[in-house]
């Protein structure tokens, strides 16, 4: 009895994925346009002549025992690592583009709050 339920299971499959290739077929040649052309190939994205643009330049100064260790991005100084002969190395950062040098190290300066309230 089994045997008998397991053969027409086998048969209703097949039946049904040959309906189903037949349907997909005959939708395929309906659908696509007798005037198809191919696509012009498109260019890969053009590669920066940096070897590697997301790192930070970085200039080695050393004068008077000290070395400072400049780290600039197109160019542009925005952060100096300051390491002294004899003591803890601290880094010296911009705070905005306009501003000056602030300490970031083992004894930080006060953070002031720059906030413009009234101007007359």
């Amino acid at each position: 009895m089994f045997l008998k339920y397991k053969s027409l299971i086998l048969f209703f499959f097949i039946l049904f994925s040959m309906m189903g290739a037949m349907f997909s077929v005959s939708l395929q040649a309906k659908d696509r346009p007798v005037d198809l052309q191919p696509l012009e190939d498109i260019p890969p994205p053009a590669i920066s002549n940096q070897e590697n643009p997301d790192e930070p330049e970085i200039t080695i100064i050393k004068k008077q025992g000290e070395t400072i260790e400049e780290y600039r991005i197109n160019g542009e100084l925005y952060m100096m690592k300051v390491t002294p002969e004899h003591g803890v190395p601290y880094y010296l950062h911009k705070e905005d583009q306009d501003g000056g040098w602030t300490n970031v190290g083992p004894n930080p300066p006060l953070s002031i709050p720059k906030w413009t309230i009234f101007r007359f």
